[in-house]
């Protein structure tokens, strides 16, 4: 599964190989000396079985490969203990908690995450919070050696000069352009039905007629309702503000909150247990519906509004600034920005769907008829107009078109040089003991075998 994968290269590239019993067993085979540090065969042998499991491909001889990943991150948490870098905490644990909830969510609650991994979720809490930690140093050694690297447009141009053209990397079609969003609106009487039944499950649920997992799995209209609404642990920071604000006011979790309204529709919340800083809840949410004809009305006034546009009554500026109900754009013009790459660039398939269907036959100044689209972040309806402000057509990465791009490249192979070149020197000036049967490699970084 796809974010186990991910789980196992966090593992390979942290060094947590789940050793931790390994180096009290003396009968156990060491492979490698780094200093005074050994690398046991048992730790290449897990590591291993995790690629194998998840199907992660390996550049050459697992035995080579994962050896020599281990010995480069602790030359790395080496001068981290050199340099008394430490990892910020409150990030580790936040990241903890993000990757164990989006495992939760993959594999459908806690009790199949344990299952699935064979360990329970301490023991998964403690294995990831060390490989954080271990990350975030290796992470900001690396960052602290490279932090001088700079570039000047001479720079970047000479360096683009340099490639040959097969390293010139081709650029997809890409497409820039501006939306106008309308909210349909929502009659009273729906909005007081959705709190009605949320009331009715409160009642339900305080008077132990139903569970509230068994509730949210019911009836709740958020992706966490298959795991009984559960959220994971989380910041105040990670929270919308109204959900937080009661979240965190909750002490018994045998009670339900009151009915909370956020961007996303109406809450009913559950504490599950509070943790420092953090907090672990489980919540039902429903969202009222759009009728219809309410769908409808949006179209019409947003015709009208792409009748003005046109007809040179008004720019998509001005129609963005009086009409669009997108908070994320409606101050910038309506100029979409891809999360991605927080540029205003984006590819086809990095489109919602029905934009990039709209977008695909348009032409730079051209104006969509009005269409009904899913917004990705709140699941509900709305109606959209967009205008394509820019199309580039596939082509090789050039100066003129792409100079944040070659920039990016340019920076990037600067860092790595610096990086290969420190590891280099530190390779040599440490104390390294490749054991028989291990040295049969060609490695990636020279002087690993002392001559």
């Amino acid at each position: 599964m796809k974010i186990i994968k991910s789980f196992a290269i966090l593992a390979a590239s942290a060094g947590a190989f789940f050793s931790a019993t390994a180096q009290n067993n003396i009968a156990e085979e060491v492979a490698w000396m780094i200093g005074d540090e050994p690398i046991y065969k048992s730790e290449i042998e897990q590591a291993y079985l995790e690629y194998l499991e998840e199907r992660v491909p390996l550049n050459g001889d697992p035995y080579c490969v994962i050896p020599e990943m281990i010995a480069v991150q602790r030359l790395y948490l080496h001068q981290a203990d050199l340099d008394t870098i430490e990892a910020p905490m409150s990030m580790v644990h936040m990241q903890v908690d993000s990757r164990i909830n989006m495992m939760m969510s993959q594999l459908g609650g806690r009790e199949k995450l344990e299952q699935y991994l064979g360990k329970s979720l301490p023991q998964l809490r403690e294995q990831l919070t060390k490989s954080m930690i271990d990350m975030s140093r290796v992470q900001r050694v690396q960052e602290e050696l490279t932090k001088d690297v700079k570039a000047t447009p001479s720079d970047v141009r000479k360096y683009f000069n340099s490639l040959e053209e097969d390293s010139i990397p081709f650029v997809p079609l890409q497409v820039e352009g501006q939306m106008i969003v309308l909210n349909p609106v929502i009659p009273r009487q729906e909005i007081d039905d959705v709190k009605a039944r949320l009331r009715d499950l409160t009642e339900r649920i305080n008077n132990g007629d139903i569970d509230f997992g068994t509730a949210a799995n019911l009836y709740s209209q958020d992706p966490s309702n298959p795991r009984g609404g559960e959220l994971g642990f989380m910041g105040r920071g990670q929270l919308v503000p109204e959900y937080a604000a009661v979240a965190f006011n909750l002490n018994d979790p045998k009670k339900v909150s009151k009915i909370v309204e956020t961007e996303y529709g109406f809450h009913i919340i559950q504490l599950i247990e509070k943790r420092g800083d953090r907090i672990n809840t489980r919540h039902i949410l429903m969202r009222p519906k759009v009728a219809d004809k309410d769908l409808a009305t949006a179209v019409t006034r947003l015709d009208s509004v792409r009748n003005d546009i046109v007809n040179n009554k008004l720019t998509f500026d001005e129609a963005v600034r009086i009409y669009s109900q997108d908070k994320d754009t409606r101050f910038s013009r309506g100029v979409m920005i891809n999360n991605n790459t927080s540029s205003t660039r984006f590819e086809m398939s990095e489109l919602p769907t029905e934009i990039a269907r709209q977008i695909a036959g348009m032409q730079p100044g051209d104006v969509s008829e009005p269409f009904i689209m899913i917004d990705p972040k709140h699941s509900r309806e709305q109606v959209v107009i967009v205008k394509l402000t820019n199309r580039i057509e596939p082509h090789r990465a050039n100066m003129s078109e792409d100079y944040e791009m070659i920039l990016s490249m340019y920076e990037n192979n600067k860092r790595q040089k610096i990086l290969e070149e420190w590891l280099d020197k530190k390779i040599k000036d440490t104390y390294v003991r490749i054991e028989d049967g291990w040295r049969g490699c060609e490695f990636s970084h020279k002087g690993w075998i002392k001559k």
